[in-house]
């Protein structure tokens, strides 16, 4: 079982992509597993027969643990192997799942009980958004409207006396409404019901709640002109015709800082501090199953229409449920902009085991003083989060001086 990353302690086993005694070659997909980051396609290592297979779908398997064997000519698995059974869910019954459906696809209808032979589709498989509609389609009547359950007599006996069901606390099984209740007449108090959570979403709840626990946050703020990043970016756009953002600028921006100040580019792991060589930035993607944040490789290195190409690779991507693990792993600093949904500023939870990660709030116009005299001003607001642990006050109010001086006067890039 690979690990997306420092943290992870184990992947859930989605789809074996290939059968065992069947025969696979280097790079090519072999399964699809499922972490607190994504859901993604595993590549062999080699060439040759899958045997041995250790682990079936639906399994939560700890990182480093054999799960299956690839074997050359002659070769034959280890004679006692233990199996990894999937984890138990007695809540859905076991089910065959017809072979035309995605994985996701197939979890989860079996997780809702629902026969994918009734689910509709205009692909060539059936995807999760088919299974999705056939649960909505299954809450409606056929004109479109919310079935309230209930007995036929209490139906019938609502609809003679003009009452609303929707009005009515059902006592039936999971809420349905009887006769009694309509003859009780009681108003209805909903009750609340457990939304699905993804594994990707749970997962994220405990890294972010582990992360709350054990890395001691301290936050650094600063109000930053965003005049010359303006600037920057429409001459950006006029000289290359690309879709750049001010996410691209500040990745770029962000990477010359780091450069300056290693410590802020630094991990935690069992108690010591390692300097990465690398200078990797993950954007914050938030997607329906979750949070994820896939990764811009040596930033530093790269021009601002190579920094926008690739955050638009990443982004497709993980809206389509394609990240691997190139794209996943290897982050050293985060950055989470909120700045399009009209957010001024925000403090953001640390990524595990980054030492900061910045969050971006909207570009406002503001009244600020300038050269002594009141000015409307494009302003932007930056709130740096860091690990106390491996970085202190004045080291991060020094990097967020630098940052702050390179927004600023993006001139300094050529420093």
């Amino acid at each position: 079982m690979p690990a997306l990353g420092m943290a992870q302690e184990t992947g859930k086993l989605i789809a074996w992509l290939k059968q065992e005694g069947e025969r696979v070659t280097d790079g090519e997909p072999l399964m699809e597993i499922e972490t607190d980051k994504a859901t993604v396609e595993i590549e062999a290592t080699a060439s040759g027969t899958l045997g041995g297979v250790t682990a079936q779908e639906g399994a939560d398997v700890p990182v480093g643990q054999t799960i299956a064997w690839i074997l050359g000519p002659g070769e034959s698995p280890p004679e006692e192997i233990t199996q990894l059974e999937p984890a138990k869910t007695p809540e859905v019954a076991p089910q065959k799942v017809p072979t035309t459906a995605s994985p996701l696809a197939q979890k989860i209808a079996a997780e809702h009980s629902i026969d994918l032979a009734m689910v509709k589709t205009s692909r060539e498989r059936i995807q999760k958004a088919d299974v999705l509609a056939h649960i909505e389609e299954q809450k409606t009547d056929g004109a479109g409207a919310r079935l309230i359950p209930a007995s036929p007599k209490a139906r019938r006996m609502a609809q003679e006396g003009d009452i609303d069901l929707e009005s009515l606390v059902g006592s039936g099984p999971e809420g349905a409404v009887l006769a009694a209740d309509v003859l009780a007449g009681e108003v209805l108090i909903p009750a609340a019901s457990p939304l699905s959570v993804s594994t990707i979403w749970q997962r994220m709840a405990e890294r972010v709640t582990q992360s709350w626990q054990s890395a001691p946050h301290f936050y650094l703020m600063r109000d930053v002109n965003a005049s010359r990043l303006i600037e920057w970016r429409n001459q950006a756009i006029e000289h290359t015709g690309s879709r750049i953002t001010f996410t691209d600028l500040l990745v770029r921006l962000t990477a010359v800082a780091l450069r300056q100040h290693p410590r802020v580019n630094a991990a935690w792991n069992q108690g010591e501090i390692f300097l990465n060589e690398d200078i990797n930035i993950g954007l914050a993607v938030a997607v329906e199953e979750g949070l994820i944040v896939p990764v811009i490789h040596q930033a530093d290195g790269l021009s601002l229409n190579q920094i926008a190409e690739r955050r638009q690779g990443l982004i497709a991507l993980a809206q389509n449920g394609k990240l691997g693990l190139e794209e996943l792993q290897g982050g050293t600093f985060t950055v989470s902009n909120l700045g399009m949904y009209g957010v001024d500023i925000f403090n953001a939870v640390l990524n595990p085991p980054q030492a900061a990660i910045l969050a971006v709030g909207r570009i406002a116009e503001r009244v600020v003083p300038v050269e002594g005299q009141p000015a409307v001003q494009p302003m932007l607001m930056l709130s740096l989060s860091y690990d106390h642990r491996m970085v202190d006050g004045a080291r991060g109010a020094q990097f967020l001086q630098t940052l702050a001086a390179l927004i600023e006067n993006p001139l300094r890039l050529l420093d």
